[in-house]
């Protein structure tokens, strides 16, 4: 048994059988391993943007880990920027990236780079094996990095003669560390804080607080004392749609999100972090929350906040028999021109249930919430990082993770441009993801974004840097290029129709909204 061998029967015994792929010449004898080896399933990205957003998707879906294997530090500097938004959504990711062989770096090749270098940044744990014999306790240990508590993003690289000489065999991975459970003081200060001023008190919540369970318990705590619960701007998963507690989330807009935030004298975190501006404008604030509010932690990532909902309900005595109902938005089929409402009413009456919403559709989407709140129940998957091309490779990881379940990718032309190869991978591997690309054919988001910094009104020149037109992208035309079925809409009843038709369909299918 070989290095690479040693490694891909330690990573099966681990519990990590899926890897997302893009190999080079350094891998090749880990991608020969997978032959000699049952129980790996490895997906082929054509991209390792793809390779690595697909790793979050599965693991905010599966809650276990899967790898990736990456070619040499440029494989890996290409999919950094989606390792940046599942290390800010908490995601655990074995990387296994391939390295020149020991004795050949010296050389100056033209593929040599300081791996571990690039790797630091977005990694909790980085290795490089220094034998073939050592292969199999280092993927071991990476395994445990990537299912510890908080789960983190494991990078281990694989010298080519490590991989190819002989190794000692499989390695046991250590023992699952045990979830950290909650802090009963932090329960029972937001307790007091509830206690004695709930109208001016935000619970504020992320990560497991948003579980149906735990949003059951935070819905029995506003209704027993009158506070307001709310969620983040973004989120790495959060169950919606009927049945469950739909709460608001704090505008991205800073303007938007002042006046909600104002009167409130008391936040309790609850995985949260503090309400701050996603970008600096001048003349606005960073701190989103007001001057002298106090903030009051209740639980971290990695803790167990359902547990400590429950506490704080027993605490306050709150109870099932608490809960306000709730007014949803009545849903109707929308009929006309494509407007953002309109959009919104036809995607909320579409979801089938047990839907996987993966939402990066940015300007577009700012309105969906409240009408996919009376939508069928379903999860929602967000940006948690704001590096673009997320949803798409995000969307192949959640269906691999989940094949009985319907995957909607929302997303804006411009995002879509990033990773558009994860099509491809979803027609190979026959994954039942509906994509809609909103066509503005602008970053639109950018063109608001010239505003809220002050640079004044933009020029040809400038606005030239905004708009992705001349030519125009047929959507319609990459996506059958790539295997996947495709149309494309310009007015709601075409799109109510196309929803109707892609979502029952197996398979992967594209629907360009063209918004201009």
């Amino acid at each position: 048994m070989n290095g690479a061998e040693s490694l891909v029967r330690t990573l099966v015994a681990g519990g990590v059988d899926v890897c997302f792929a893009n190999p080079g010449t350094s891998e090749m004898h880990f991608v020969a391993a997978l032959d000699r080896v049952e129980g790996m399933r490895c997906v082929l990205g054509l991209f390792e943007g793809v390779v690595t957003g697909a790793a979050d998707g599965y693991f905010r879906m599966k809650g276990t880990p899967a790898s990736t294997l990456l070619h040499l530090g440029p494989g890996l500097a290409n999919g950094l920027a989606n390792l940046h938004n599942a290390k800010k959504a908490h995601s655990g990711i074995v990387n296994i990236v391939g390295q020149h062989a020991v004795y050949h770096i010296g050389y100056n090749a033209p593929l040599t780079s300081d791996i571990e270098g690039l790797a630091r940044p977005m990694s909790a744990w980085v290795r490089t094996s220094p034998d073939a014999k050592s292969v199999a306790a280092d993927g071991a240990a990476a395994i445990a990095a990537a299912k510890s508590s908080p789960p983190q993003i494991a990078t281990l690289i694989l010298p080519a003669d490590t991989a190819w000489n002989e190794a000692d065999g499989v390695a046991q991975v250590p023992v699952d560390s045990q979830r950290v459970s909650y802090s009963p003081e932090a329960v029972e200060e937001a307790a007091k804080v509830l206690r004695g001023d709930p109208a001016h008190t935000l619970v504020l919540m992320t990560g497991s607080a948003l579980t149906a369970q735990a949003l059951k318990l935070a819905q029995q705590i506003a209704g027993k004392t009158g506070c307001k619960v709310m969620g983040q701007t973004y989120h790495p998963r959060m169950a919606r749609g009927q049945g469950r507690f739909s709460i608001d989330r704090i505008p991205y807009v800073v303007e938007q999100a002042l006046p909600i935030l104002k009167d409130f004298k008391h936040i309790v975190l609850v995985e949260a972090n503090d309400p701050v501006a996603f970008f600096a404008y001048p003349d606005k604030p960073s701190m989103l929350k007001p001057r002298g509010c106090e903030v009051h932690r209740m639980t971290s990532w990695g803790e167990n906040s359902v547990a400590a909902l429950e506490a704080l309900a027993g605490a306050l005595g709150a109870k099932p028999s608490d809960v306000k109902p709730q007014m949803l938005m009545e849903l109707s089929k929308p009929t006309g021109a494509l407007t953002y409402a309109s959009i919104a009413q036809a995607i909320a009456m579409a979801i089938p249930e047990n839907a996987i919403v993966v939402d990066e559709s940015i300007t577009t989407g700012r309105g969906f919430f409240p009408p996919t709140a009376a939508a069928a129940p379903h999860d929602w998957l967000q940006n948690m990082g704001g590096s673009i091309g997320f949803s798409t490779p995000i969307s192949t990881g959640a269906a691999v993770a989940c094949p009985d379940r319907k995957v909607i990718c929302m997303v804006g032309d411009g995002s879509a441009m990033y990773t558009i190869q994860s099509l491809w991978t979803q027609a190979r591997e026959s994954l039942n993801v509906v994509t809609i690309v909103f066509a503005n054919r602008i970053y639109q988001i950018l063109r608001g974004e010239f505003d809220g910094v002050g640079a004044g009104e933009p020029g040809e020149r400038a606005l030239d840097m905004l708009k992705i037109d001349r030519p125009t992208i047929d959507f319609v035309s990459l996506a059958k290029g790539m295997g996947v079925s495709a149309r494309s809409v310009d007015n709601a009843d075409d799109f109510v129709k196309a929803l109707a038709e892609a979502i029952p369909e197996k398979g992967p299918r594209l629907i360009e909204v063209v918004m201009a």
